[in-house]
């Protein structure tokens, strides 16, 4: 294959682009994960992420991906036949609860129509009726990747809270932990499921339960077969700086340096960065005269922008294009979207003039594709940036 000049541009929403910084510190030499060194390392670690979940409670980590802490999620919490409230939100709510149906449990799934985030007076008018608290968990992602909605979680609590219903609270923020605000403790969440390759800006291969005593009391009791993610190993050997199995040592070590980073920048600039570069990118979508997929402006992702196609084009073939002319990657369509939009990543160590490249492949390629836009989204967001900056 010929050299193509200059770095690739991925821009989809994760797993996002890994600063020198995180990867000079992956590639230290492999320690013994059983002696001194590793202890004071994964010590520093387990500390350093509870800031990033806004918890005073334990997080424990995983060597997976996302997909092995939602398991670990329900299989620590929860029994065989047990009954769970789930909406469907996008693509990877679906997939959450498939894993739930496959491993026992009974998804209850409040229909959505991949546009929004979760509807808190749904949430409240299901919980009110079951008066027989058969429904043992709430499960809900805080933002569904496929679609660029983000769910407003805080209100989701209140209105379990507003009903009495003892549920546990689980939530995914795989895609929102570190570029979307989250705060696992204020808003009693019980089991916080996250993931190392978006906000946090590690290459996959690291997963995260954040839990809280309600979910570690919960697990005491719980009936579901668990061993390799079974919690009580993880609580039982972390405070003294010990894995039961072999941890991921060097993504350990990346993992230290993103938490230094966002903390360095400080975690409310990092979520004011993404939503203003979230913002100038909607504004350049809706100058082209195309759709967001998300169709609630408080439901705005910070981390994404999914750009619906008009009908009779294809957002794959855009995306072909995209890909082929200007080296860069943008995420596909997924599951009931699938060809019908693409999404922007606008996550992780990202900054203005990373967006204004990647804003203009995209104007460049709907046009080389045939799409019939408004020039001058770029124009748009450069507008938009240069006010508010």
């Amino acid at each position: 294959m010929a050299h193509r000049a200059g770095p690739h541009f991925l821009q989809i929403p994760g797993p996002s682009n890994v600063p020198g910084r995180i990867l000079r510190a992956i590639e230290r030499p492999t320690i013994d994960h059983r002696g001194p060194e590793f202890q004071a390392l994964a010590k520093d670690a387990l500390a350093k992420i509870k800031p990033i979940f806004k918890t005073e409670q334990p997080v424990i980590i995983f060597p997976s991906s996302g997909t092995g802490a939602w398991e670990a999620a329900l299989v620590n919490t929860l029994s065989p036949g047990d009954k769970v409230l789930m909406v469907e939100t996008g693509q990877f709510a679906t997939l959450w609860v498939e894993l739930a149906k496959r491993i026992g449990l009974q998804p209850e799934l409040i229909p959505g129509d991949w546009r929004r985030g979760v509807p808190p007076e749904v949430i409240e008018e299901r919980l009110s009726k079951d008066k027989a608290h058969e429904i043992k968990a709430v499960c809900v992602v805080h933002n569904e990747t496929s679609t660029g909605a983000t769910s407003r979680i805080g209100d989701v609590r209140k209105a379990i809270d507003a009903t009495g219903h003892p549920a546990l609270f689980l939530v995914d923020s795989i895609s929102g932990l570190g570029s979307a605000d989250f705060r696992h403790d204020e808003w009693g969440v019980d089991v916080t499921i996250s993931g190392s390759q978006k906000g946090l800006m590690l290459p996959p291969g690291i997963s995260f339960n954040a839990v809280s005593k309600k979910a570690v009391e919960a697990s005491k009791s719980a009936k579901m077969t668990r061993s390799y993610w079974d919690w009580s190993s993880q609580l039982g050997q972390n405070p003294s700086g010990n894995f039961p199995y072999t941890p991921a040592t060097n993504l350990l070590y990346g993992l230290i340096e993103a938490c230094d980073m966002m903390m360095d920048e400080g975690l409310e600039n990092v979520f004011a960065r993404h939503e203003r570069h979230a913002e100038a990118a909607r504004r350049a979508v809706r100058h082209w005269g195309l759709d967001i997929q998300c169709e609630d402006a408080r439901e705005y992702s910070p981390v994404l922008t999914g750009v619906m196609m008009p009908d009779g084009h294809d957002a794959d073939a855009v995306r072909k294009v995209i890909l082929e002319k200007f080296n860069m990657s943008l995420g596909a369509g997924l599951g009931k979207v699938k060809g019908k939009m693409f999404r922007i990543g606008h996550l992780g160590d990202f900054n203005d003039l990373m967006l204004c490249g990647t804003l203009s492949g995209v104007e460049m390629g709907l046009r080389m594709a045939g799409v019939p836009i408004e020039t001058g989204g770029v124009q748009a967001a450069l507008d938009y940036l240069s006010g508010n900056a």
